[in-house]
């Protein structure tokens, strides 16, 4: 038996055992803990939270099933594409000693960002984690994108969650931030794995879809919508996803967490555009599940609809969580976006983007 085969069996095993033992999976810490209690009967209130979980709005075509099996079937059989040939190019960045001027943009590889501004640090979806995953030999990082981790970051005003899964929300990474970040805000329900993960109360800020919260400098960060789905074991729906809208001086920002597409984008422009920047998911998309991932050109018509300067993609170049070559994200992104006249911005990982500055359009994924 080879290595290769060996992991495949090993993370098979895993799948089983959250498949069969959900509720002793509660005994590994990294899984979290859903809502209950008194977190349970404020979800209960909440229009969206229908039959015990969080329902999506409705699409234009809810009648293609999630294809379970295809899904298994897809997670043994990637091609060697999906991984980059060879070490990412990437950039070393002082993140301690950005400039104040404008917003300042920072990409650490799939979603994660660090946003700078006014002497505001607001980090997105952390994972400084070499995985993806409840155990370490699931869904490796990317060499090239494993560069930054926590020990980088500058003091953190306040963490943005998007939803529960394991590439956005990272145990390792945020118990290494716990004591050191003053606010995190999550979606609805969310809060309760922080909790039980030794944040104090105090620091969480739980919003359901269209609420908001201010930090002391101003800068506010609203919930809007998204399609997508939560869980850390197979029992879905118990927390809330959520994109976000950032307005921070007189900069408005645009987060789309993890969602397919729909007319939530188009809403959330006229509700609260025009954006200087979305931050957009571009990445991990793939037949078997159309309803909660974009495909690249779903994302530049998303930017366009949101009415959006300039789209920054990200949710690639760390994980191959889908079958597509790893770079397909952005070659399929940046004809769609020129047809629609949407200007995009691809850093380096690490490699600073100023709001207002030229693009970064050297192509560095070509290999």
């Amino acid at each position: 038996m080879n290595n290769l085969q060996l992991r495949r069996i090993l993370t098979a095993s895993c799948l089983l055992f959250l498949i069969y033992i959900p509720f002793g999976c509660v005994l590994v810490t990294s899984l979290g803990q859903n809502p209950k209690e008194q977190a349970l009967l404020y979800l209960n209130k909440q229009p969206n939270y229908v039959k015990g979980e969080f329902r999506n709005l409705p699409y234009i075509d809810d009648t293609t099933q999630i294809n379970r099996v295809g899904m298994l079937k897809q997670l043994f059989s990637k091609p060697d594409s999906v991984k980059p040939s060879q070490p990412l190019p990437w950039v070393k960045t002082d993140l301690k000693a950005l400039p104040d001027g404008k917003p300042v943009i920072v990409w650490f590889g799939h979603s994660s960002v660090l946003i700078r501004y006014r002497a505001t640090n607001i980090l997105i979806d952390p994972i400084f984690s070499e995985n993806a995953g409840p155990v370490s030999f699931m869904i490796k990082a990317f060499d090239g994108a494993k560069n930054y981790n926590v020990e980088d970051m500058p003091p953190i005003d306040v963490i943005i969650i998007s939803h529960d899964h394991y590439d956005h929300l990272d145990y390792p990474t945020l118990k290494k931030l716990r004591d050191q970040v003053k606010k995190i805000v999550v979606p609805l329900g969310v809060g309760s794995h922080l909790r039980y993960w030794g944040f104090k109360p105090e620091q969480i800020e739980e919003l359901n879809w269209n609420q908001s919260f201010e930090l002391p400098g101003g800068t506010s960060i609203t919930a809007t919508p998204a399609r997508h789905r939560s869980n850390r074991t197979l029992e879905t729906g118990k927390t809330l996803w959520a994109s976000y809208v950032i307005k921070t001086g007189d900069y408005s920002i645009f987060y789309s967490g993890d969602s397919g597409f729909g007319y939530h984008f188009k809403n959330i422009g006229a509700q609260y555009g025009p954006f200087d920047l979305a931050i957009m998911e571009c990445g991990q998309y793939g037949p078997n599940w159309p309803h909660s991932h974009m495909l690249p050109e779903n994302t530049a018509q998303a930017a366009f609809d949101l009415k959006s300067s300039v789209l920054l993609p990200v949710h690639w170049s760390k994980f191959a969580e889908s079958s597509h070559k790893w770079n397909d994200p952005v070659r399929r992104l940046l004809p769609a976006a020129q047809k629609l006249n949407v200007q995009v911005t691809i850093p380096k990982i690490g490699e600073p983007y100023v709001i207002g500055d030229p693009l970064l359009h050297r192509v560095w994924w070509e290999f």
